[in-house]
């Protein structure tokens, strides 16, 4: 099985790092080491524990937090939800969610992550607009 893993900027309401992110379909959602959760900042109690399963059969892990982050993709700005997974084996991990939210293609012939810059331009519709103003 091919893996791909980047290094990628993250921006959070603290500061910033550069983490080795794992590209993974497998994973329905995205995760966040948790050593890192204090330098980036803004990290949110969940109202409830919820309980993870993982690629180990009967396993779970309890999750309490989450954090909003930007990230960037060949200088595509991008932003989304990080699940903060305390021990997580990798430093970031991309899950499905966020790979279909942004219509990122992962190329495992050339090991290559690609995201279309136009999927990344925030715009509200015209409806959409005038709501929000009354």
């Amino acid at each position: 099985m091919s893996v791909i893993k980047l290094p990628l900027l993250y921006e959070g309401t603290k500061g910033d790092a550069r983490l080795v992110t794992l590209f993974d379909s497998g994973a329905n959602l995205s995760c966040i080491n948790s050593s890192f959760v204090a330098q980036l900042g803004g990290a949110a109690a969940f109202s409830r524990v919820k309980r993870l399963g993982t690629a180990s059969n009967g396993h779970f892990i309890e999750i309490k937090e989450r954090i909003t982050l930007d990230f960037f993709i060949h200088d595509i700005l991008l932003s989304d939800e990080f699940l903060v997974v305390p021990n997580l084996s990798e430093e970031a991990i991309i899950g499905a969610a966020t790979l279909q939210k942004w219509r990122i293609k992962l190329n495992f012939d050339h090991d290559t992550v690609d995201v279309d810059p136009k999927v990344a331009i925030l715009q509200l519709k015209k409806g959409e607009a005038l709501a929000a103003l009354c």
